[in-house]
């Protein structure tokens, strides 16, 4: 590994997901500047051979990059030679070729601790993996011994340090329990586990900070989980030895159903501080109380020193999905100002003094739907932000779209009805929800700077489209984002002057990184659109498809002079396959349509229509022709190529989702709309 110790030009390594202990996604690297990034040009681009979208954050060491695909396939790749040097598979697939099917499977990225990397496999092992010949060390499963039928997932990137390596899981809108685990890097042994969240009463009686949470929840909530999981924000302070860790949503959206007697039910939505060593309990902070609308701190938390009200202080920044930017004092957790990012009806303020947000009368939906801003996917999301220490910014890939809420007798009742099956995967949270355009901003983003200490804009990039990629930040007073449309760019950090733009064949979400190789600094992101993208709304459809515009890793360098093959160009067009002997059972179609949307919708689109490259858009399938080949896809058929296997339904299911995709093919909408009822 490269030596440390002053600032390089060309950057040095990347060894962690935020680069450093602080998160900050800055590189010193000051090579490739404002007055010269114009000369950019590719120098290396490796087209993967397997679908889905591309969140990773690559780590880079010694010229070395280290990523993982979707799927967790990962690859290391020797930027001066541009090869290839060996890819590890976890197959997840043949592991758990069930659980594949909650989520699109993602992947954020690896961990690196003295010559290992550390990968959170979809099904919910920790693997640890030799550097140097991507030979497997260990394994061990983080899943409570839920075993192949788990609901838990991970999509994060481990954490490694002094010997530690941690990781989180999600998977609260499929009705989980949150926590974290902190293994031994050398062995896999488990040290310790921090739950979220509360279990069933009784069952932490040696756990001081649940016993405490307890006291915030009421009614029968762990039927349903809890939720609370950290899913994707752990930050390690190595000033104070401590880790933050950042968890996400209820389980069950209406507090009514999940806690009916009240209380904040902590910890959701908050920021938890713990120590490092054992995993004892510091601090907390809820950015959302009795949370209710799918709202998360799993944001990235960045670590910095402020000068405040004329003292010195060490503080944790974030940008959660709620709307506000908050500043803490990472010593005590106390809230230092918080303030709206762009359009926040939900709340008007929060209130320094208790640190609470000031709610809008009537905003939980007690008396019928109610519409809220931002809406479930968040003004920021998982999406990476980056501070500079130059410009004293935050970047952040904002966004603004609404969400209406309804809470039913209906949606309580097939609550109360539910029981977690470990066969099938379904889940009822308590609410109904839709997100839709109202305001002429809404569906769309933005490339945000942030003075976090004046707490207001200091620039801002409108962006066509919603779901972007994440940030970079440089010593060459520069910053770095891809976007939904295909396009990477380079700003003046100071100014967000547009300096330079690069097609890249494929909508970008990951975030970019800066890196050298022999003293020359480079920039590396993975191309590959995805994550909320296949959640089937119209609002996230830029024109990639599924087996046409390929995902790829991309690094740039100064005169860079490599081109990437041709693609055809993104389009939102389909070509519907049909055949006109197959007769149309409506109602089976009709009863096909609700269980589609529990099973087939997350990957493959509302109405059978893929919005994005990551799943085939399911009217122009040649397999949806053939009820015998459709099945046989169903049953497992093509589980090593990430589709997973539904062999739980019965045949009478199978044949009335067949038919409401035939349905759909034909008469797009005949069947009806199923609402949404699952979770973002």
């Amino acid at each position: 590994m490269a030596a440390c110790g002053g600032p390089r030009s060309d950057g040095g390594d990347w060894t962690s997901y935020g680069r450093s202990a602080d998160e900050s996604r800055f590189s010193p690297g000051n090579q490739i500047t404002s007055d010269n990034v114009d000369r950019l040009g590719l120098s290396w681009a490796f087209t993967l051979d397997e679908p889905g979208g591309l969140e990773a954050t690559p780590l880079a060491i010694d010229g070395i990059l280290y990523f993982t695909a979707a799927n967790g396939t990962v690859y290391a790749a020797d930027v001066l030679s541009r090869k290839i040097l060996w890819k590890y598979d976890p197959q997840s697939w043949k592991v758990s070729p069930r659980m594949i099917r909650g989520f699109e499977p993602v992947n954020r990225g690896l961990a690196y601790w003295q010559g290992k990397l550390f990968l959170g496999a979809f099904d919910g092992r920790l693997i640890a993996i030799d550097a140097r010949n991507g030979r497997e060390i260990w394994q061990t499963s983080t899943l409570d011994g839920d075993g192949p039928h788990s609901r838990k997932t991970i999509t994060g990137a481990p954490r490694a340090f002094n010997g530690k390596v941690v990781i989180g899981q999600g998977g609260a809108d499929w009705g989980t329990r949150g926590y974290l685990t902190a293994y031994d890097a050398n062995s896999g042994k488990k040290l310790w586990r921090f739950f979220t969240v509360p279990g069933r009463p009784g069952s932490d009686e040696n756990d001081p900070a649940m016993k405490m949470a307890a006291k915030s929840w009421s009614g029968e909530w762990w039927r349903w989980g809890g939720g609370g999981t950290p899913w994707n924000a752990i930050t390690y302070d190595p000033e104070l030895n401590r880790l933050y860790i950042g968890t996400g949503n209820a389980s069950v959206y209406d507090p009514r159903l999940r806690s009916p007697a009240g209380g904040d039910n902590l910890f959701l939505a908050s920021i938890v501080a713990v120590d490092v060593d054992t995993g004892r309990y510091i601090w907390h902070y809820q950015v959302n109380p009795r949370e209710a609308w799918d709202y998360k701190a799993t944001t990235d938390m960045t670590l910095a020193e402020a000068e405040i009200g004329g003292k010195r202080r060490k503080i944790l920044m974030q940008a959660p999905t709620n709307g506000f930017f908050y500043v803490l004092d990472r010593e005590t957790g106390r809230v230092i100002s918080a303030e709206k990012l762009g359009k926040v009806t939900w709340a008007d303020k929060i209130d320094l003094k208790t640190g609470r947000p000031v709610e809008r009368p009537g905003i939980r939906y007690e008396s019928g739907p109610v519409t809220i801003w931002p809406g479930t996917i968040g003004a920021h999301n998982w999406q990476a932000m980056a501070y500079s220490p130059q410009t004293k910014l935050v970047y952040i890939p904002y966004m603004q779209l609404p969400t209406t809420f309804t809470s039913t007798p209906e949606d309580a009742q097939a609550l109360a009805d539910l029981t977690l099956d470990k066969t099938k995967m379904r889940f009822g949270i308590g609410a109904t929800f839709r997100s839709a355009v109202i305001d002429k901003e809404d569906g769309k983003g933005a490339l945000l700077a942030w003075d976090p200490i004046g707490q207001k804009a200091a620039w801002r990039v409108p962006r066509k489209y919603l779901w972007n990629g994440g940030i970079l930040t440089t010593g060459g007073n520069l910053v770095f984002q891809g976007t939904a449309d295909g396009n990477f760019e380079a700003f003046s950090a100071d100014q967000g002057k547009l300096l330079w733009s690069f097609k890249a064949g494929n909508g970008i979400i990951a975030p970019p990184i800066s890196f050298a190789a022999r003293g020359k600094q480079y920039i590396a992101v993975l191309a590959g659109y995805g994550g909320a993208s296949a959640a089937g709304s119209k609002l996230f459809d830029t024109g990639w498809r599924y087996g046409i515009h390929p995902s790829r890793l991309l690094v740039f360098s100064l005169d860079g002079k490599e081109k990437l093959p041709q693609t055809q160009p993104p389009s939102v067009a389909v070509t519907i396959a049909d055949d006109p002997k197959i007769v149309i059972d409506q109602a089976a179609a009709k009863r096909g349509a609700k269980i589609y949307s529990q099973t087939c919708r997350i990957c493959h689109g509302a109405g059978a229509a893929a919005t994005g490259p990551t799943a085939p858009d399911l009217r122009a399938s040649g397999a949806t022709l053939d009820y015998a080949v459709f099945r046989d896809v169903l049953n497992g058929a093509l589980v090593e190529r990430q589709m997973p296997r539904f062999d739980d339904l019965s045949d009478d299911e199978m044949r009335s989702i067949f038919m409401y995709i035939r349905s759909e093919a034909r008469h797009p909408g005949s069947t009806g709309e199923v609402k949404q009822s699952n979770g973002s």
